[in-house]
């Protein structure tokens, strides 16, 4: 899951295939990586690969803000359906 998350970053929102440009807890909105238009992409990218819904009130950056915050929340939402 980490790695899927990592490559969809690397190579949608930063556009280069070079692993060392993200840190799995760096901020993506403090490292300017995403602003609200990459948050809606981040969003769809995960309900598809994942197969979860991202309620509104979930879309805050304790749950979308790093690759390490992604993992938790989607790690949570598979084990909240199973």
């Amino acid at each position: 899951m980490k790695n899927t998350i990592r490559q969809y970053i690397l190579s949608n929102l930063l556009f280069t295939d070079d692993e060392s440009a993200l840190q799995d807890s760096e901020s993506f909105l403090d490292g300017g990586i995403i602003d609200s238009t990459g948050v809606m992409e981040i969003i769809l990218f995960i309900e598809d690969t994942f197969g979860i819904k991202v309620n509104d009130d979930e879309m805050l950056p304790v749950n979308l803000d790093s690759v390490d915050n992604l993992v938790a929340f989607i790690t949570r939402k598979q084990l909240i359906a199973a």
